[in-house]
């Protein structure tokens, strides 16, 4: 692997272009207008993984949109690495709080990024992330250093809930046998302190609708005299925590887990900043749930945000009405142990339950998935630490993501092999938000890391 980083430095440019130019496609799958430009998206993804060195290439089609899968095969005797990855992106709204446009991507210095980093939708989460598997392929395939068998499976609905992933999983168990999963869809602490994520939270995403009315009312009329769903809704979310920001639906907390104070005490190793953290977000003061600390709340604790809240009249000027509907899309971030679909149907009897008869609730679930935990222990972990040790030239640091990725938990029920998570974006990357953003020497570092992955996982599975 000692030609790597002469090759990263020969072809960056070109690296950095071929990216910027897959981050000019609204890959939006939320959003069926964006339809043509997704599949459009799929394609290129087809044609990058031929062009770096994959022998097998498909378009897989699904009842959604559909996964690219690629496969290097050297001997079957070799252990065999599944690569995973996303080529859809999240809507970019609000789009007036970007400073450039979201599918026009540029590449601005930064504080932290003296070197530059790529403005776009998609460029960390994960476009860009997946990206750097593709060229690190490259580089091993063509300089003859692949060590063993890769497959990729690249998917267009991750931001929509992967619903069709796990029916194609199921029945192409053969097709993606490996020995280990290979996962960029995280981050890591700092651009000099490397982290390999080890726990993840699930997921319950939910949409309520609150009904009053049969028509939209004049609020003088009739204000103080029939139920305000947009009343209701707020007095009703705000029941869902008490004075100590502890979620009140009840059974909520009965199979989370509690870390003991020695697993805390080795999380709270890491390093962390609290003033920098509240001066990055512009804030005064953390929030959240009592008893715990900041990264504590973000990785093991259980979490309800409301995501969206709309209804009535948000246009300009004033229009004095009483809304007939209100609305609130709300999503529950879940530890291990807590089974998403039950979380699901206690928060739908739990909300039903707390609605005044003179309102109609509805609880539509939209999708979720299990939280998932993997051991510092086995050789994919150790493999991985030794590959950021070689690059970063520090060991790096086990830590549990507040982030959601449900289809590891699938997949190792499915395929029965653990996932690794090889993150380098950064909390400051700003996925799902505006100005989303990543950096170029985290890609590129990216890219120099993951071949000596392949190398030590080769190595360590001979033993």
């Amino acid at each position: 692997m000692n030609t790597i980083t002469s090759y990263i430095e020969n072809n960056k440019e070109r690296f950095v272009n071929e990216l910027i130019e897959l981050l000019k496609i609204p890959s939006i799958s939320a959003d069926s207008a964006f339809k043509n430009d997704v599949l459009k998206t799929a394609e290129i993804i087809k044609v990058s993984l031929e062009n770096a060195g994959c022998d097998a290439v498909e378009i897989c089609k699904t009842d959604g949109y559909p996964i690219v899968y690629g496969e290097k095969i050297i001997d079957k005797n070799l252990p065999t690495v599944l690569v995973y990855g996303h080529y859809d992106v999240q809507p970019p709204d609000p789009l007036e709080l970007w400073n450039s446009a979201p599918f026009e991507p540029i590449i601005e210095k930064t504080e932290l990024h003296p070197e530059g980093a790529i403005f776009a939708r998609g460029a960390c989460d994960d476009k860009g992330q997946m990206y750097m598997h593709v060229k690190a392929l490259e580089f091993m395939t063509s300089t003859h250093q692949l060590p063993c068998n890769v497959k990729f499976m690249i998917e267009g609905e991750e931001e929509v809930g992967s619903a069709n992933l796990a029916t194609f999983v199921k029945n192409n168990k053969e097709k993606l046998q490996n020995d280990v999963i290979l996962i960029s869809d995280t981050g890591m602490i700092a651009k000099d302190v490397p982290s390999i994520t080890t726990g993840l939270r699930g997921l319950s995403y939910v949409e309520v609708e609150v009904t009053g009315p049969n028509r939209d009312l004049h609020s003088g009329l009739y204000g103080g005299a029939v139920a305000n769903p947009i009343n209701i809704l707020s007095k009703m979310i705000a029941s869902l925590h008490d004075e100590n920001n502890h979620i009140t639906i009840p059974g909520f907390y009965n199979k989370v887990e509690n870390l003991s104070e020695e697993e805390r005490a080795e999380m709270a190793k890491a390093p962390f900043n609290l003033d920098a953290y509240k001066k990055a977000l512009d804030i005064s003061d953390v929030y959240g749930e009592k008893g715990y600390t900041t990264n504590e709340r973000n990785s093991i604790r259980p979490t309800l945000d409301v995501n969206g809240i709309w209804g009535g009249y948000t246009g300009e000027g004033a229009k004095t009405v009483i809304a007939s509907k209100a609305y609130a899309k709300i999503s529950m971030r879940l530890v291990p142990h807590q089974d998403w679909e039950e979380i699901t149907q206690l928060f739908k009897t739990h909300f039903e339950s707390i609605a005044p008869d003179a309102v109609k609730v509805k609880v539509t679930p939209h999708h979720g998935g299990q939280g998932y935990v993997t051991p510092i222990d086995s050789i994919g972990y150790k493999a991985a630490s030794k590959a950021y040790k070689q690059t970063f030239g520090k060991t790096p640091i086990p830590q549990r993501s507040g982030g959601s990725i449900p289809i590891v938990s699938l997949f190792e029920k499915e395929l029965k092999s653990k996932t690794i998570l090889m993150g380098f974006g950064l909390d400051s990357d700003a996925i799902h938000s505006p100005n989303e953003h990543f950096g170029v020497w985290n890609y590129l570092k990216g890219i120099e890391t993951i071949p000596y992955f392949y190398k030590y996982f080769t190595e360590l599975k001979a033993k």
